[in-house]
Formats: structure tokens, sequence, C-alpha cells
């Protein structure tokens, strides 16, 4: 026997269920395209490479490299860097990609220096430098630079 009666629960007119408080609330999960913040790692890496070019840039001052264009161009690289790490830091693309030719450029110019000091903390220096480039390099870095 079939009941024609109506369910007592369920409602046609009703409208779909929403919930209009989540993006207030910023729960743990929250799916990927709403606000989000800077990586742990790239603050990190952000405040290492700030206080390496200010050291490099105070040893340039102090004619540390050299009075001809080995101190300028240091100089220069360095003031670039410490521009894109505060581009960084505020998680501006720019800034983002400036650091990123940073650490690929630091890496080869301790490589370099490597093979022509054959010195070991060029090699852990350098690995550092290209470590960083990888990690800046991943998706979820990226994702997050406006």
């Amino acid at each position: 026997m079939a009941d024609d009666s109506p369910n007592r629960f369920i409602d046609p007119d009703a409208a779909p269920a929403a919930d209009v408080g989540f993006a207030a609330r910023k729960l743990p999960g929250t799916p990927a395209g709403e606000e989000q913040g800077m990586l742990p790692g790239m603050a990190m890496i952000g405040v290492y490479l700030l206080l390496f070019s200010m050291l490099n840039v105070f040893a340039a001052a102090k004619n540390t490299f050299g009075a001809g264009a080995a101190k300028y161009s240091i100089l220069g690289v360095c003031s670039l860097m410490v521009v894109g790490v505060f581009g960084m830091l505020r998680l501006k693309r720019w800034g983002w990609a400036v650091v990123n030719a940073g650490c690929i450029l630091m890496a080869a110019g301790y490589f370099y220096g490597f093979h022509r000091a054959h010195r070991a903390p060029y090699v852990v220096q350098g690995l550092f430098a290209l470590v960083f480039f990888f990690y800046l390099s991943r998706p979820e870095v990226r994702e997050r630079l406006h």
C-alpha cells in the first residue's frame, strides 16, 4: 500500500543551506584560493638573505672586496636583493622573482668560487642557496603570491 501523504520532513519550498560565516571563521581546511599567509620557510629565507645582503653591503663599503668594479657590483646586487626580499615578504610576485634569481646566481657564484679556490665552505653555501631556490619554486609558495 502506497502512502501518498506528504513527508513532514521535506519542504520543497525551502532554500538550500548556506554557510555564510565560513570566511570569517578561517577554518584550518580552507580551500585553495582563499586568503593565505606566508609560509615559515619563506620568512626564514627572507630574513637570512636580508642579513646576508646587509653584511655584504657593509663589507663592500669597507673595501673588503677591493675598490674597483667588484665593490660596486656587489653593492648593486645586494641592494637589489634587499629590495626583492622586502617585496617577497609582502608576498609580491616581483619580489619572489628577484629573490629566486638572486638565489640561483648566489649558488652559481659559490660553485664557481669552489671551482677556483677549492674551499669546502663554498660548496655548503652554494647548496644552501640551491635549496632556497628549490623551496621558493614550489607550487605551495607560488600560489600565495599576489
